[in-house]
């Protein structure tokens, strides 16, 4: 685990106890029984089906490697444009000390739209689970390099309980072996190396032989324009996370459209 990944894991077991100060488990299970569900997997499913990209489109304001990536920052209207521009599904950050996420950007975010939203954040405790749920996520992220396996497999089969779909994210071929040990479809590979904060598309295509053919492979990280989109694609990789090229753009969805249809 790198340095920063270990920092931002000690604030979340941190943020984690304070907010069940706050809002008791049992309370935001009441929350979460009372929102609706999107079928995250299904939209990008359809999209497959369709023979087009499945693009889930990132509402990031910031990171800790790059800083403020958009300063007029509106997650609604984001989302619409994102809606626009043919995305399947929303990725939003609620972290607030590293990314200055918000979980008011995301109910923002799937207010202004149909999209199935997935929850960006470090997930470690099985309170952030069912918070994800009360505050109207459709899907969780869970990353390899902070969790042991049997972590993963209680977190997803909570997820799952919960109607939540799970993006397992891995960074190397260990971490691969110990996603796949989960029941998730979606294996999240992650092009960032979490110590030097370099990306590489390859890091995706090296690694896909190892993935078997039921699983959905989302390349993460460094798709910074249509070539990258484009062998991508000719390696049949049809899922792609993106944020950063998406929020430097003076219009995302409008962005998002040229690099993907």
């Amino acid at each position: 685990m790198s340095d920063i990944l270990e920092r931002i894991i000690a604030v979340k077991h941190e943020e984690v106890a304070a907010a069940q100060l706050s809002a008791p488990l049992e309370a935001l299970r009441l929350d979460a029984s009372a929102r609706d569900l999107r079928d995250f997997v299904g939209a990008l499913r359809a999209k497959h089906a369709a023979g087009q990209p499945a693009v889930i489109a990132e509402v990031k304001k910031a990171s800790p490697s790059k800083g403020v990536l958009r300063e007029h920052f509106v997650p609604a209207d984001i989302a619409r444009s994102y809606e626009r521009g043919g995305a399947a599904c929303l990725s939003v950050l609620t972290d607030v000390r590293f990314f200055q996420g918000s979980v008011a950007y995301l109910e923002q975010a799937r207010a202004a739209c149909e999209l199935p939203v997935l929850r960006k954040d470090f997930i470690v405790d099985p309170y952030q689970i069912v918070e994800a749920r009360a505050m109207g996520a459709d899907a969780i992220l869970l990353i390899a390099a902070a969790l042991s396996t049997p972590q993963m497999q209680d977190l997803e089969a909570l997820a799952h309980s919960l109607g939540l779909a799970v993006l397992v994210e891995v960074h190397d071929e260990a971490e691969l072996a110990e996603a796949l040990t989960l029941k998730t479809p979606l294996i999240g590979i992650n092009n960032r190396n979490l110590r030097t904060f370099e990306t590489s598309i390859d890091t995706t295509l090296n690694m896909l032989e190892r993935v078997p053919d039921d699983r959905i492979v989302v390349t993460e990280s460094g798709i910074l324009g249509r070539a990258d989109v484009e062998r991508m694609r000719e390696r049949s990789v049809h899922t792609f996370l993106v944020g950063e090229a998406f929020m430097r753009a003076e219009d995302p969805g409008a962005e998002l459209a040229r690099m993907f249809f």
